[in-house]
């Protein structure tokens, strides 16, 4: 089998080599740079998450052992200050481009959610990167504690991260939805939590034809104005209401003039009453709760990102290379989704990783290391 490339090097062919050409030339990112390019700052910082490497030292040493392979994955001679100063110095919107690049190839492929309806499901939520501040002064969040905030907009077909936001932490989602093009097709179905209620945005959601579904806070003011009868089937799932509602008092109803739909839930697992608000009149009462306990898969990926991809620990302590670093573990991310659904790999997209980190150098077939 020694004909084959090595793992790495078919790895790197998934990416659009032409594509991260363009983006460095639009963002000059090998402007007078001599040999260290941003295609190979990129594979360097690829190889650090696929090896978990923690540190420029331990990324250095590990490739310095291996030199005598260098040659088919492109890379020269490479020392610790040169990828320090990349990192801090070339324009992490390259991988960030390169990131919606390999989007749009893992939604070719990526299988459909759970639900019987057949409209795209999304969760929109956020999550915190904690970060030392005395390392990171410019991500300032508290006194003595410095955070970054990650806005996911996360597909349930496929489990993939379609759209990524990264503030402050000090930044409201709510804020950070309102002033951001997030891109939802009509007919789309939204699960947000109660930290997005917000029903001027909430009605424009409504005018795209964007579905929502919301949990209503217990200080929110709504006027019932009608019901649905709830079926006996619904009701042993646990459905208790099902009504349309007019939000707020009548002298407050400039922000959502339209109807609104309630669906009150008890979950029998927990003994707990839930209150949903959607403008969807559609679908069953019972799919309603259901779309919004499917939130829960979003809290598994941020779980499951800050577990196995390096975004707790950083390489470099700029604004930059912080993004850099990223950008580029989400890059990995898509990657190992789509060799996920491209190869049918029965297995975990952790077992996945184990994998690669075992074979990354080894001259044989990805397909036979995934069977």
């Amino acid at each position: 089998m020694s004909h084959y490339n090595t793992i790495y090097n078919q790895l790197l062919h998934l990416i659009p080599r032409h594509k991260f050409e363009s983006l460095v030339k639009t963002y000059n990112g090998d402007y007078y740079v001599k040999y260290f390019t941003s295609w190979q700052q990129f594979i360097t910082l690829l190889y650090a998450q696929i090896r978990n490497k923690d540190s420029l030292r331990d990324i250095i040493t590990s490739l310095n052992v291996q030199v005598s392979i260098w040659y088919h994955i492109g890379l020269k001679k490479i020392c610790r200050s040169t990828l320090s100063d990349a990192n801090n110095r070339r324009e992490y919107r390259i991988f960030e481009g390169i990131f919606y690049e390999l989007l749009s190839r893992c939604k070719d492929i990526t299988p459909k959610h759970k639900f019987k309806f057949k409209n795209p499901l999304y969760t929109l939520d956020s999550t915190v990167i904690d970060l030392c501040l005395s390392l990171f002064p410019w991500a300032k969040f508290r006194k003595t504690k410095g955070a970054l905030k990650l806005h996911y907009l996360y597909d349930h077909s496929g489990a993939i991260p379609t759209f990524l936001v990264i503030t402050d932490a000090r930044q409201q989602d709510i804020k950070v939805a309102r002033e951001e093009n997030i891109p939802l097709l009509s007919d789309s179905i939204l699960s947000i939590d109660r930290a997005y209620i917000d029903f001027k945005w909430l009605y424009l959601l409504g005018k795209k034809k964007v579905f929502f579904v919301i949990r209503l806070r217990k200080n929110i003011k709504y006027e019932i104005i009608g019901q649905h009868k709830v079926e006996e089937m619904n009701k042993k799932m646990g459905v208790l209401e099902d009504l349309i509602i007019k939000i707020g008092t009548k002298e407050k109803r400039k922000d959502y003039p339209d109807d609104l739909r309630l669906v009150r839930f008890k979950d029998e697992a927990t003994k707990r009453e839930f209150i949903f608000l959607t403008n969807n009149f559609k679908l069953s009462p019972y799919t309603i709760a259901q779309i919004y306990k499917a939130r829960w898969q979003i809290e598994l990926f941020f779980k499951w990102i800050k577990q196995n991809l390096k975004i707790k620990s950083f390489l470099g302590v700029s604004k930059n290379a912080v993004l850099t670093q990223i950008w580029i573990a989400m890059c990995y991310y898509l990657l190992l989704s789509y060799i996920k659904y491209q190869t049918k790999y029965r297995y975990s997209l952790l077992e996945l990783t184990r994998i690669l980190q075992e074979v990354i150098f080894i001259r044989v077939s990805l397909e036979y290391c995934l069977t």
